[in-house]
């Protein structure tokens, strides 16, 4: 019977190279009510602000349902692991489906009933991450559901009127982003990993929340010092880029992350107004943004320091508009430390583990639609 599988040819060829073939595509879902969601957090006290706790079990119950279903779908197939595990949110009328996508990994002569690993990391990514000397175990993932909170709100409509950082924001901002990443260090640990690799970041709103999720593949390498077991290595470094790190000698150590919550302020926003409507510079802005980036950098650079680092790599930063005049800064690396006898199983990774695959599915009703529109309108005399 003909194997019906997501993975590409270059993920195929780089499985390949590990004793790996490819399986069946299996999928897991779970549909909740948003009813019911949307009754809780219409229920919930969100005054303070911070963690819901009860919306945050609800979406972990969902996603946990969807990714065990998809287990029992790989384990039917006799499949030893997945890889290229996904954890979606899908919006139906009334109803959020949660939604776990994989595909199965085979090795040849061995057929078990029990998976002996499950993923995040594609094909590509698994090569770099079994290279790099991981044994990965399982997929793992930690969410927060959380509010700004109308308490908040109000504490922060005051400070507003004053420019700089609206520091009861930037608390709860940086309690949540970390309980996240608490989570599924924890999650890691449960399954007898010393690192969770490969972590992806996604914010969602819902319910009139948001939700912070963080997904990565738990592991193991025989030579992270013995605090590792407890405490797991985090790292949001491609694993591609951890190769070549693995490679020079060093090993990811923590994925560090700042936040910094700025406001304009009433009289900085007045005044940036009347300077946007002439031509030039709006020197309030421009400082602000700089304040508040810096800010998020200086509180990565404190936690890479207390987890005693080299360095701090791959830093990211991200901007959202929280509103009114309030933006939330936040920067995100991986800190990173030489450990000796640290290196990879090849001296050279193959080109298609780095070959990033093309889109070949081009949606072309849309584009022809839009030409008939556009010729339409010049028939109408409408065009130029």
């Amino acid at each position: 019977m003909a194997v019906m599988t997501g993975l590409s040819g270059n993920e195929m060829y780089c499985l390949h190279a590990k004793g790996l073939t490819a399986g069946d595509l299996v999928i897991g879902n779970s549909v909740f009510s948003m009813g019911v969601m949307g009754g809780l957090a219409s229920g919930v006290n969100m005054l303070a602000g911070g963690e819901v706790s009860q919306i945050t079990s609800i979406i972990h119950d969902g996603r946990q349902n969807s990714y065990q279903r998809m287990v029992n779908e790989a384990q039917r197939h006799g499949g030893v692991g997945i890889t290229g595990v996904s954890s979606d949110l899908v919006q139906h009328s009334g109803n959020v489906e949660f939604l776990s996508i994989g595909s199965t990994i085979h090795q040849e002569g061995v057929q078990t009933e029990t998976l002996s690993f499950s993923s995040s990391a594609d094909g590509q990514e698994l090569y770099c991450l079994i290279d790099s000397g991981f044994r990965p175990i399982k997929f793992s993932f930690g969410n927060v559901a959380y509010s700004i909170g109308l308490g908040g709100g109000i504490m922060g409509a005051f400070k507003s009127m004053a420019r700089g950082e609206v520091h009861q924001y930037s608390q709860i901002f940086n309690e949540t982003r970390h309980l996240a990443l608490k989570r599924i260090s924890e999650e890691a640990h449960t399954a007898g990993a010393n690192a969770v690799l490969g972590i992806e970041t996604s914010i969602i709103p819902m319910m009139g929340v948001q939700e912070m999720v963080m997904i990565g593949t738990a592991a193991h390498h025989p030579l992270l010092p013995p605090e590792y077991s407890q405490n797991p290595v985090t790292s949001d470094l491609t694993c591609e880029e951890m190769w070549n790190l693995v490679h020079m000698g060093y090993m990811p150590i923590q994925l560090v992350l700042g936040v910094s919550v700025y406001s304009l302020g009433f009289v900085g926003g007045i005044t940036s107004m009347f300077k946007a409507l002439g031509r030039g510079e709006i020197s309030e802005l421009t400082t602000l943004i700089y304040e508040a980036r810096e800010n998020a950098i200086a509180r990565i650079a404190q936690d890479a320091n207390a987890c005693g680092a080299d360095d701090v790599v791959g830093i990211k930063t991200y901007v959202y508009q929280i509103g009114s005049g309030i933006i939330e800064f936040m920067a995100i690396g991986t800190a990173v430390k030489k450990i000796p006898g640290v290196q990879t199983l090849s001296p050279l990774l193959p080109a298609q583990a780095v070959i990033r695959d093309k889109d070949t599915f081009v949606n072309s009703a849309e584009t022809v639609l839009s030409s008939s529109l556009d010729q339409a309108t010049k028939k109408r005399g409408g065009g130029d």
